[in-house]
């Protein structure tokens, strides 16, 4: 029989150390790792904050409740991470990049697959609903030459704040979202709406969390895209309007300072004339700067 002094049970003082040492001869380095970490932290948490009984079954029931409003058109897990942050950092970490290409940014719950291919110069607003705006730029590389055949993958919120997928019994599906490709120009240009800032989903656990801490839950304006090329860093990017007043409190701390730029609203009949576009119309004019990826 083994000494019962020689065996480290459990207590408040070696709580951490006794929960790793049993997974010791864990077969997934990367994962012991990790889990270490984790209950390292998380007990340093608990015996820093001592909560009751009752404030644990309080954060049992907040992380069931959060499981338990996800469905295939809504991700609260993805809200959660965004709202307290760790979203942004994994991206930070993961695209490390050189000075000048286009930053990243949070992809967000609303993207979808099967989106349409539309012809450059195409509208993507289907209802037509909105104040017409006109998106242009170019794609770049580092040197600042043109990449053809890059692949952009556009999407945005309508004129009241929502995407397609939040309202299908009101807006028609792939409302507001594209895929183009550049030529060898890198020029992209497209007719789309401006966008609305917008409440994030506040009736469910992440919302209540925010209306406790007193944090705001809207999101400032912006355009959403994915930029890709073979041989080229994938940027999940933005591009937030400048005039919007909730840059400062964007509750998923998405906003960098490079992605703001200047919705302008133009009163130019012969300009609306050459573009195709009603007048007045907003423009906003964005080039994308592409890394080359390790090893091109």
């Amino acid at each position: 029989m083994q000494d019962i002094n020689e065996i480290a049970y459990f207590s408040e003082e070696n709580s951490a150390s006794t929960v790793i040492d049993r997974m010791k001869d864990a077969p997934n380095e990367r994962l012991k790792e990790v889990m270490t970490s984790v209950i390292l932290h998380l007990h340093a948490v608990i015996k820093e904050t001592e909560p009751t009984m009752a404030e644990w079954e309080q954060a049992i029931g907040f992380l069931t409740a959060t499981g338990q409003i996800c469905d295939d058109k809504r991700q609260e897990w993805i809200l959660l991470s965004d709202v307290l942050g760790i979203s942004m950092l994994v991206d930070e970490i993961n695209n490390r990049r050189a000075t000048g290409a286009t930053e990243n940014t949070v992809l967000g719950p609303f993207h979808v697959q099967g989106v349409p291919h539309r012809e450059m110069g195409d509208s993507i607003s289907d209802d037509g609903k909105g104040e017409p705006m006109f998106v242009h730029g170019r794609v770049l590389d580092t040197n600042g030459d043109p990449v053809d055949g890059a692949m952009i993958d556009a999407w945005q919120a309508s004129h009241d704040g929502f995407y397609d997928n939040q309202q299908p019994d009101v807006q028609p599906e792939h409302n507001l979202r594209g895929i183009f490709t550049t030529g060898p120009d890198g020029k992209y240009w497209y007719k789309a709406i401006k966008p609305a800032y917008y409440g994030i989903p506040n009736d469910g656990p992440v919302g209540q969390m925010l209306t406790g801490l007193g944090r705001s839950d809207v999101r400032p304006a912006h355009l959403h895209y994915i930029i890709g090329k073979e041989g080229y860093d994938l940027v999940t990017t933005h591009i937030f309007d400048g005039d919007d007043a909730n840059l400062s409190t964007d509750p998923v701390f998405g906003v960098r300072a490079s992605l703001i730029n200047k919705f302008n609203h133009v009163d130019d009949p012969q300009r609306a004339k050459d573009l195709g576009m009603p007048n007045p119309f907003w423009e906003v004019e964005t080039d994308f700067i592409l890394n080359p990826a390790k090893g091109s």
